[in-house]
């Protein structure tokens, strides 16, 4: 039976991958967007919503769906204050896992990182990982966390510490061998196809998923 999809961050690099696959992919008949701005496309299967996302808890009636990607998320240059940020990588992800759960949306996946921790000393850590365990206390039946390295691909805008670091891990890639290969960057468009791939395994034994993993998921469907 044809579904439906839920994507925020659409209009971000790894959303948009997202939504260019599960565009071609025949088991979806419509992919309902909550963002801020369009991702200005014109296709049948697009509901596009809008919003307010700070406020997407007022959207309860029309998050409706049998999926929920989670591809939200900012950067230190872009939302330097730190309450804003927060809001961001923390607030929206668990506001949509809120809405699953009150909507009997079973599968939930959202992009994490690497590293995320509550406990962290690291800021970007604790914070993705204090979402991560009010992800995981709505006790949705099928939820995944994806936590990549750092993510490569073309951005629409200009991220100069992140280009920095992905020239140097192109050149130490090739060390990061046996346990270290979860700390190989990974591109967006394998992050996608592993999360549809995932999506339509909901018998996964598995919650939190690493970066090699991710990569062997994407890599094998």
């Amino acid at each position: 039976m044809p579904k439906t999809a839920i994507i925020l961050g659409a209009t971000g690099l790894t959303g948009g991958m997202l939504l260019e696959q599960l565009l071609e992919d025949d088991r979806y008949e419509k992919i309902k967007l909550f963002s801020r701005n369009s991702v200005e496309k014109n296709h049948p299967k697009i509901e596009e919503h809008l919003i307010d996302l700070f406020k997407l808890e007022e959207q309860k009636d029309k998050f409706t769906g049998d999926e929920v990607f989670c591809c939200v998320g900012t950067t230190k240059k872009k939302t330097p204050d730190q309450k804003t940020y927060t809001k961001v990588d923390h607030g929206i992800p668990v506001t949509a896992a809120k809405l699953c759960k009150a909507n009997n949306i079973n599968t939930f996946l959202v992009v994490s990182a690497l590293g995320a921790n509550p406990e962290s000393r690291v800021f970007y850590n604790r914070t993705k990982g204090k979402m991560e365990k009010e992800v995981l206390a709505q006790e949705i039946k099928n939820t995944y966390i994806l936590q990549p390295s750092l993510i490569t691909g073309e951005r629409k805008e200009s991220r100069t510490f992140e280009k920095i670091g992905k020239v140097m891990l192109n050149f130490i890639n090739p060390f990061f061998l046996g346990t270290l290969r979860k700390y190989k960057s990974i591109s967006a468009e394998s992050i996608a196809r592993a999360m549809v791939a995932i999506a339509n395994k909901p018998e996964l034994d598995v919650v939190r998923i690493p970066s090699d993993e991710i990569k062997n998921i994407a890599h094998n469907n």
